[in-house]
């Protein structure tokens, strides 16, 4: 988990990619990674040339628990903490990066069946302690620990939640945040991957899951591929 005392937040340079970063943290297991995966988080979105995705969740679930939480917190972290269910409907995703800005920026838009699309974008970046942060909006995020599965896999899991205010970042109890977050890159092609992702708190159970398969597109126009 995070430090239970309030850490100082200092500005430290960010690596360019993501895959810069997750070589720095993974160390010698990065090389454990499906050669595909190390070759797309090697893409480097510079300001002005994004990275395109295009797919469609074929599953996204919420518990009664979180589609209350998904709801009371859209205010603050819109699109975070999706609080409907649905299938089978399609999801772009942009990486980029902003110009003097050491983070990289991920913005998913969702168009569930008979909603408004949704939006949401958050940001990654290396604290000043050598960790994976990832940042949902409002000064709210949380610390990943990345490890490499048996099969060449790239595994996410959160180590803890806070809430950054005017340079500190303070930690939050695990009982009253959505839960810890579990996320799966696997590979199928080149060009393909699919992803699973689940939040499971300690007394609700899971709260939320979303699985999908996504491609990389030149165009943000092309069509999506089926889950």
């Amino acid at each position: 988990m995070v430090d239970s005392s309030v850490a100082r937040v200092t500005p430290a340079p960010a690596p360019p990619s993501e895959g810069e970063l997750f070589k720095k943290i993974l160390g010698g297991a990065w090389m454990g990674l499906h050669p595909d995966i190390r070759r797309r988080f090697d893409k480097n979105p510079l300001p002005g040339k994004a990275l395109h995705y295009l797919g469609a969740l074929s599953e996204l679930r919420c518990s009664r628990f979180g589609k209350l939480l998904g709801h009371l917190t859209q205010p603050m972290i819109q699109g975070a903490l999706i609080p409907y269910s649905d299938s089978h409907f399609p999801v772009e995703i942009q990486v980029y990066a902003r110009p003097d800005d050491p983070a990289i920026y991920k913005q998913r838009i969702y168009r569930l069946h008979g909603r408004p699309p949704i939006q949401f974008t958050s940001f990654m970046r290396e604290s000043e302690r050598g960790e994976v942060l990832e940042y949902v909006g409002m000064g709210l995020g949380m610390k990943l620990v990345l490890s490499v599965e048996a099969n060449g896999s790239l595994h996410f899991q959160s180590d803890g939640y806070f809430w950054e205010v005017f340079g500190w970042r303070i930690p939050l109890p695990g009982l009253f945040t959505p839960g810890k977050t579990f996320l799966w890159h696997h590979n199928e092609t080149p060009e393909r991957f699919n992803i699973r992702i689940e939040i499971r708190h300690c007394l609700m159970g899971t709260t939320f899951t979303q699985v999908g398969v996504f491609e990389e597109v030149p165009e943000p126009q092309a069509q999506a591929v089926s889950a």
